[in-house]
């Protein structure tokens, strides 16, 4: 059974110079299609001629039928499924590696992937692996270079003596 074009609003000719003027290559084997069609063509043979199946032409001719040229562009892709935690549980995230782990709280000195991933478990009550949590901090623009780990019990005034007494070398 054949597909007939009911928009004739835009003639093979009009078609073709929409075609030309396109700047997107995939609109434009698609309007040439559907003029060559429109010129008499076969639909097996209007496909091979743009590179297509006959099943895609067919499909996109009725997209043509029932949105116009409008309907000869991509649909916008869904990317990928939503995120797990909200916009505010994130922005809680990156609060807490700006401020640092507390060693009373989190038993940890500086912050690792699994030790976010604890601790969103139980603030959020939501379950991430090691790796979407790390994507999740490089999309937040945190990158892997650390400062320096320095020991809890550390004595800053002991040190500032310690540089003044020793000598110079």
């Amino acid at each position: 059974m054949t597909v007939v074009i009911t928009r004739l609003e835009l003639s093979a000719e009009a078609l073709r110079e929409r075609a030309a003027r396109s700047t997107d290559a995939k609109i434009s084997r698609r309007l040439l299609a559907i003029a060559l069609v429109l010129e008499g063509w076969s639909r097996r043979d209007a496909a091979e001629a743009c590179a297509m199946e006959r099943q895609t032409l067919r499909d996109w001719v009725h997209r043509y039928n029932a949105s116009g040229l409008d309907g000869l562009c991509d649909l916008p892709r869904r990317n990928g499924p939503p995120p797990r935690l909200s916009t505010s549980q994130q922005a809680q995230l990156s609060a807490w590696v700006k401020e640092g782990p507390d060693l009373e709280r989190d038993g940890v000195v500086r912050w690792r992937c699994v030790d976010l991933q604890r601790r969103i478990e139980t603030e959020f009550a939501v379950t991430l692996h090691e790796t979407t949590i790390g994507r999740m901090l490089r999309r937040l623009n945190f990158t892997r270079v650390q400062p320096r780990p320095y020991h809890p019990k550390k004595d800053a005034a002991a040190q500032d003596i310690f540089k003044k007494t020793s000598p110079a070398w």
